[in-house]
């Protein structure tokens, strides 16, 4: 950092600051959208959507460009954690940072670990099948016991009405 630099602060005699119109020397650091956006990987239109759902409200404008204070960085961060890390929604994004108590809080987490329980589940099974048939020296999957067998079970499960459980086996050598 080279110091102070004044042009990065709201250091105006007056500026509209979240809602309000303040008067006087301001030394609050606000970063532009445009610097938000590039600094969190999040486009401009985006942060403006945000902004109009009501998820990031702007703590600042200077004539049409919107500002953000670090307490709204740390609101945007919050809801990355929800939405990249935690792979919510963002609806559910929303209704998790607004809530108000733990217990509401946990009962959206509880939901959404279930949900990436299941998807781990079934990209491992898809992993399986991958690794099986990439290794499957038959020139037509039919014809390969372990692939052949999970097909036809796939089927007489289908034409008998039942629920077909697509297990398949882990063929692949172990680690060493």
């Amino acid at each position: 950092m080279s110091g102070f630099d004044a042009s990065q602060c709201a250091c105006s005699s007056t500026l509209e600051y979240k809602g309000q119109v303040l008067r006087g020397p301001i030394l609050t650091r606000l970063y532009s959208i445009s610097e938000v956006s590039e600094l969190f990987g999040v486009s401009v239109p985006t942060l403006r959507y945000y902004e109009d759902i009501g998820l990031l409200p702007s703590s600042a404008r200077r004539g049409r460009v919107r500002h953000y204070d670090r307490a709204a960085l740390e609101r945007l961060a919050y809801a990355q954690l929800w939405r990249d890390d935690g792979m919510m929604t963002l609806a559910d994004t929303m209704a998790t940072m607004q809530a108000r108590q733990a217990a509401d809080r946990h009962e959206r987490i509880a939901a959404q670990l279930a949900a990436t329980r299941e998807r781990i589940y079934r990209l491992e099974r898809s992993a399986r099948v991958l690794n099986h048939l990439l290794d499957c020296p038959r020139d037509h999957p039919l014809a390969c016991p372990v692939t052949g067998a999970h097909i036809r079970a796939r089927v007489d499960a289908i034409l008998a009405g039942e629920e077909f459980t697509p297990e398949f086996p882990d063929t692949s050598p172990p680690p060493r």
